[in-house]
Order: structure tokens, then sequence, then C-alpha cells
């Protein structure tokens, strides 16, 4: 979908007629709900949870659609929307299903494996139980550059957070998840991808970059993926 179309779209959510503007959310819902659940889904982690979040975020859009000043484009703002929403909730979880995770993550894992949001491989689960101990904004910046592969200068509008700061960021989680990694799955050689400073270039160039016929996904040192057999 093109910057044409969206503008196109945003302009028809402002339209006077209740009928137009009706038919321009059904249409936006469509596009991009799929897109904007998985990326709530990678930092709420519970299926309920990401449901309710979608749904709040296109409520605002619908009461707010008339505040949209194309600055970014349309679906910027809709991903910034969600991934605030998403922040609200996790903080406001903490204490609940998160806070367990450094006591195993066993409802963590459950809802990991329960939910189908990875296979229930064991690094997989490692993985999850990593991110999940990530602060709410270092999880954000690590989903949306690991998983969504979206460009810094992208991220720098969702965020409102410089380049060189969410670099910084996500390098950090990128070390801790990794650790935690290596220490929860033995005998796991897990890398996260080394990238490029050129936003055209992927994290990765794996297209499950956690793992995939019994293997570990891990960085070659060169922007690319390799893989390496667990022992």
């Amino acid at each position: 979908m093109n910057q044409t179309d969206d503008i196109r779209l945003a302009e028809r959510l402002r339209a006077s007629d209740p009928g137009e503007r009706e038919a321009a959310f059904v249409q936006l819902v469509d596009r991009y709900s799929q897109r904007i659940y998985w990326t709530v889904r990678k930092i709420v982690v519970s299926h309920h949870d990401a449901d309710d979040v979608v749904q709040n975020v296109f409520l605002k859009v619908w009461h707010s659609a008339s505040a949209f000043r194309g600055e970014s484009g349309l679906f910027t703002w809709i991903y910034r929307i969600a991934v605030n929403e998403s922040l609200s909730l996790v903080r406001s979880r903490r204490v609940g299903l998160f806070s367990s995770l450094d006591d195993g993550g066993a409802s963590f894992d459950r809802i990991v494996s329960s939910e189908g949001l990875f296979d229930g491989d064991a690094a997989e689960r490692a993985l999850a139980r990593a991110v999940g101990r990530l602060p709410a904004r270092q999880r954000a910046v690590f989903t949306l550059r690991y998983w969504d592969q979206m460009p810094y200068e992208q991220m720098s509008v969702v965020l409102d957070t410089s380049v060189g700061s969410l670099k910084a960021s996500y390098h950090h989680a990128a070390a801790k998840v990794e650790q935690w990694v290596r220490r929860d799955v033995s005998g796991a050689d897990f890398t996260v991808c080394d990238e490029s400073d050129d936003p055209a270039v992927p994290v990765h160039s794996c297209p499950d970059p956690v793992s995939a016929g019994g293997t570990v996904r891990s960085g070659n040192g060169t922007g690319n993926c390799e893989e390496t057999a667990k022992k």
C-alpha cells in the first residue's frame, strides 16, 4: 500500500459525510489490524490483552482522526498509538504476569505455549521470556527493530526518540536477550544478528529469526544469519 493511498484514506476519515468516514474506517481496520495486532502481541504477549489493546488503538484512531495532519505516514501514526497503548498495559501489569519472570517464568511460559505465540521450542520460549524481562520501553524498541525490522528513522517517529538513543537502547536490549537465552537454554549458541546502519538493510535475513528445523539462528557478524546446530 503506497503513501498516496494512505493520504486519500486519511482524507476520507475526516470527511463530513458520516457514511464516507465509516467506510474509510472499515477499510483502515481491514488494511492494518493484523500488522498492528502482531506488533502489540509481541509486546504484551497475551492474545486477550493484545485484542483489547488493538480495539483501544482503533477507537483512538476513530475519535482522533481529525487530529492527523499527515506529518508522518498514516500507518506510522497508528503504529505510534499502538506502541503507546501496549507500553501502558505492560506497565500496569508489571506486578502480575511479568513479575514472575525472574522466578522461572512458569506463568509466562504457559501463555507462550498455550496461545501459540511461539511453537514451543525451548530456544523460542527462552527468547520470549528474555524479551519479557526487558523494561517496557526497551522491549518495544527490541520488538520494532528485531521482529518488525523497522528502520531507525521510522522508529524515531513512532517512539519520539532520537536515532542515536534508539540504537543504544537496541544494542543494550540485544545484549541482555543474548545473555538470558544462553543461560536458559544449555548449549544454545544464540546471537542477535548484527545489523547495518543502512535502514534499507534488514536486521536479519532469516525469515524466522529464532529457530527453524532444530537449529538456533545466530549472527555471523555480516548482517546475515547462519544456522548453528543446537547441542
